[in-house]
């Protein structure tokens, strides 16, 4: 099963996408220029590390947004998932569905994972910031979900 080269490069342009969103419209990465976009990707709604990462990005929303960023989250799970895992937790901000992966694989997301001895393709727990201008000016790869978010903050406050 191979994978797309990953057009996502730090400094550079980051790879528009256009995936459906919780909101029922298909939303656009170049909707949001002229903001700051924080993108992360993770691998499937209401598992344990993926309910902590969205219940610390929702935590932390206001002062993401207090920073001009607007929050995506985006994994492989189709929307109905989305609305469940939005509504349980309290989630303020879109949640994509990238069923096909296309994004995943723009952004290098999308890579053989091994657990348990088994491999298979997954979502490589993964962030971006893209700025103003639509430029990616950070990225974190293969995070760990503890202390992640504020990363992500001061990453913003040093982008001003």
């Amino acid at each position: 099963m191979a994978t797309k080269k990953a057009t996502a490069e730090l400094g550079r342009k980051a790879p528009d996408f256009a995936l459906m969103g919780s909101n029922g419209e298909v939303v656009k990465l170049s909707d949001f220029k002229g903001k700051k976009v924080v993108v992360y990707f993770y691998p499937k709604d209401s598992t344990p590390a993926c309910t902590q990462q969205a219940c610390d990005f929702r935590d932390s929303y206001e002062a993401l947004a207090g920073h001009g960023a607007v929050v995506l989250g985006i994994s492989p799970d189709p929307i109905k998932s989305h609305l469940k895992f939005i509504e349980k937790q309290e989630l303020p901000f879109l949640l994509l569905s990238d069923s096909e992966h296309k994004a995943c694989e723009l952004y290098g997301v999308w890579q053989l994972k091994k657990l348990y001895g088994r491999e298979y393709m997954g979502v490589v727990r993964s962030t971006f910031l893209i700025n103003e201008k639509g430029k990616l000016e950070q990225e974190w790869r293969n995070l760990k979900v503890k202390g992640h978010v504020a990363q992500v903050l001061e990453a913003l406050q040093q982008s001003k």
